[in-house]
């Protein structure tokens, strides 16, 4: 492995480990404020972090002048990933309220296995191994929300975060649509801003915002906005120039794994037996999903 490629595989994992401590970022900030209140804090606080960014960018590498064309797909790009991340991270936000942060790392994390799912809406052929990694996802998320209980151990939030999941996965196909057309870091800093406004709007009709509540959950919502959105995708971005994409996409999955974790060490959540062994269960279908097959293909 070349130094470049181990560095940047370190920066992937340093992500995957800044997004699994972000679900309890998230969770401690519903002791203070509503989900859209935040939602809105983490997003606009991201999409200023990026400016200064893209400054640096501009005048270090300047370029010719993009096109009305180009400037007009940047925009509609970003327009787009921003309600739709808006969208996703609403009802994350909303089902970490109901659930674990374990449990809701790993049910989001699920967006791996619908992504190659997606392809059959574009009729794409999809393999056997995936469609076993699914049936092996599904067992686990039995013994995760199932197990013992049957229907009635399935709570709001383990739903809510299993819609996240699929709206994260719309995410990344919208990003896959405009990505190889437009400067990333410019199309994430306006997605950021899309997804803040229009979750504000959101918050001044169903939420109450107070000044005091949003300051006395300052430390959340700066991890959210500076680490977990600003830094977070400026890492994956700088990061996937020198490794493979199934590489990436591997590693930066553990945020699951982390995010089990950091609920565990900070929030003192407890999981059973059988719960563990139900995001084994699902883990295992994430990594089986990722990994090449003998002819070097991933799906």
């Amino acid at each position: 492995m070349t130094g470049k490629r181990l560095r940047a595989n370190g920066l992937l994992l340093l992500t995957a480990l800044i997004w699994g401590a972000a679900f309890v970022s998230q969770r401690v900030s519903m002791d203070y404020i509503g989900p859209f209140t935040f939602l809105c804090a983490r997003s606009l606080l991201g999409g200023a972090a990026l400016l200064p960014l893209i400054a640096v960018f501009d005048r270090r590498i300047p370029g010719e002048k993009a096109t009305p064309e180009e400037e007009k797909t940047l925009l509609l790009g970003g327009l787009l990933c921003g309600a739709v991340l808006c969208l996703a991270s609403a009802l994350q936000q909303i089902g970490i309220q109901y659930t674990s942060v374990g449990k809701a790392g790993f049910l989001t994390a699920m967006y791996i296995v619908m992504i190659p799912l997606c392809g059959l809406f574009f009729r794409k052929r999809i393999s056997h191994r995936v469609w076993a990694a699914v049936g092996v996802a599904l067992v686990g998320m039995y013994f995760l929300c199932l197990r013992g209980t049957g229907f009635s151990g399935v709570n709001r939030g383990d739903l809510l975060e299993l819609a996240c999941a699929a709206g994260f996965t719309a995410h990344i196909l919208v990003i896959d649509r405009f990505a190889g057309r437009v400067d990333g870091v410019k199309m994430s800093c306006i997605q950021f801003f899309a997804c803040g406004i229009l979750a504000g709007i959101c918050m001044l009709i169903w939420e109450r915002p107070a000044l005091g509540d949003i300051l006395a959950a300052w430390l959340p919502i700066c991890y959210a906005g500076l680490l977990s959105s600003g830094a977070g995708y400026t890492l994956q971005i700088l990061a996937q120039k020198d490794t493979d994409p199934t590489v990436a996409s591997l590693i930066m999955s553990l945020e699951a794994v982390f995010s089990l974790i950091f609920g565990w060490l900070l929030l003192g959540q407890r999981m059973t037996a059988w719960e563990l062994l139900g995001c084994g269960l699902m883990f295992a279908a994430i990594i089986w999903v990722q990994l090449p097959d003998r002819s070097g293909k991933t799906r």
